[in-house]
């Protein structure tokens, strides 16, 4: 059993990892209803959060009220904190080993231990009472903050291409470290097609890898970052399914860049969809760059 838990106290207290993990656990539903785990950072980042390490023992205090819980019903929940994954692995902390051994998952080696938690996962994203837990524990669900503005994207067109627009792209064409990829990568395809008919902003490709980059410009608005989101899921399983079709074998990466910073009501969307959003670009461009670029433009 992790540290943390038996530490932990009841969900329902006045301490600020307690308040926390009342905010986390609703999070952590909606995230189970996408089928998505969440990273640390991201998490925290939708708290409002500084420092994602101290988020052990709020997780700590939704596993323990997990498990009383469990046990008032005479049954089993599936423990959820295992959704908040580090961003490189894609796991849970060895803390959340003993939980999974108490359940009968054994492994020897780092592939097993993937392979038992994404079982595991499974069950998280099938069980059906979530809802209920919540209201057994006095919780909301995580509230829709942007329902409105979604809408409004679902019948509203792009803005079009501005110069900022292009700018952006040729920039990131041109800096594969911008999305965390080697200095030395091959320079970015502007504006390739792929079999749905669209077109990507910027592709990244080699025989392993493909990036697929879809770009906002600094003054897009919300609607249009909207649709950048959800343009990103659907690149990602267009290509992923192609990849699959084609027989490629390659691993496929899909981002969101944006120009400006992205608006804090729309990070829980972001964390729904499970996209990598890249925000400030326009101001690593050198000013110098931007002034002639823009100006030959008017």
């Amino acid at each position: 059993m992790s540290k943390t838990y038996e530490i932990a106290q009841d969900l329902h207290g006045k301490k600020l990892y307690q308040e926390r993990a009342r905010r986390i656990l609703p999070i952590l539903v909606r995230q189970a209803a996408s089928k998505r785990p969440l990273s640390y950072e991201a998490l925290a980042d939708e708290l409002s959060m500084t420092n994602p390490r101290v988020l052990n023992y709020p997780l700590g205090c939704v596993g323990r009220a997990l498990i009383e819980l469990a046990e008032s019903w005479g049954g089993t929940i599936p423990h959820i904190q295992s959704l908040v994954v580090n961003k490189q692995t894609g796991l849970p902390g060895s803390g959340f080993d003993g939980f999974l051994n108490d359940e009968g998952y054994t492994w020897s080696d780092s592939s097993e231990r993937r392979s038992a938690i994404e079982q595991y996962r499974t069950k998280i994203y099938e069980y059906p009472y979530w809802n209920d837990v919540l209201s057994e524990l006095n919780l909301i669900p995580a509230p829709n903050y942007v329902a409105d503005l979604i809408e409004l994207a679902s019948g509203c067109k792009g803005q079009g291409e501005g110069p900022e627009h292009k700018l952006l792209k040729e920039f990131i064409s041109e800096n594969p470290a911008i999305v965390g990829l080697a200095v030395n990568h091959p320079k970015g395809q502007i504006e390739r097609g792929i079999p749905s008919g669209d077109r990507i902003d910027v592709i990244f490709h080699n025989r392993q890898r493909i990036c697929a980059v879809e770009v906002k410009p600094k003054n897009a608005p919300a609607q249009d970052l909207i649709r950048g989101l959800f343009q990103c899921v659907k690149y990602r399983a267009v290509l992923e399914a192609h990849a699959s079709f084609a027989g490629l074998g390659e691993g496929v990466a899909v981002c969101l860049v944006l120009g400006g910073g992205l608006p804090k009501n729309l990070v829980p969307l972001r964390n729904s969809l499970d996209v990598k959003v890249i925000e400030n670009i326009f101001d690593l461009i050198p000013r110098k760059t931007r002034h002639l670029y823009l100006r030959k433009s008017l």
